[in-house]
């Protein structure tokens, strides 16, 4: 199966990708581009603990395959903020929200598109936006806390 090779630009750098197009993007990310914020989690979308943004959107990285991605560009949390300085990433160490931390990458690119999206984010508006990602461990209300910390901060 050979096909054209496909151009992304991940973190600001543009790669060329000419491997299979059924790959899933997180596989090129962990395993080509040793980029490991994003987790494997469950590989079918629901746990969202392999959030990455694609065009600025967060998208699943598990099922999200390279042939589909062709000109786009890809962030994740090692390219949030070149110093983990990002609003997000300040109030979770402010807050300190991670218990395990395994989610937590997946977590803060979430919030990331929620806040790009609405600045101001209600209790309501967070829940919502945040309901698909797990969090083994229950740290959902320091998450919303640190949400509105960020929010605070950015405006």
């Amino acid at each position: 199966m050979s096909s054209a090779p496909i151009t992304l630009t991940v973190n600001g750098t543009r790669h060329t990708f000419d491997g299979d197009p059924t790959m899933p993007l997180l596989w090129y990310l962990r395993d080509e581009l040793a980029l490991t914020g994003a987790k494997y989690g469950c590989g079918i979308t629901s746990c969202g603990s392999c959030t990455v943004h694609v065009d600025g959107q967060p998208v699943r990285a598990c099922t999200r395959r390279m042939g589909s991605l062709d000109g786009v560009s890809v962030t994740t949390i090692e390219g949030l903020h070149p110093t983990g300085e990002h609003p997000l990433q300040l109030a979770w160490r402010e807050i300190d929200v991670p218990q395990c931390g395994f989610c937590q990458p997946g977590q803060i690119m979430q919030a990331a598109g929620l806040l790009r999206n609405n600045p101001k984010p209600t209790d309501q508006d967070i829940d919502t936006a945040m309901n698909n990602i797990i969090c083994r461990c229950g740290t959902y209300p320091r998450i919303r806390a640190a949400i509105k910390a960020a929010a605070e901060k950015r405006s």
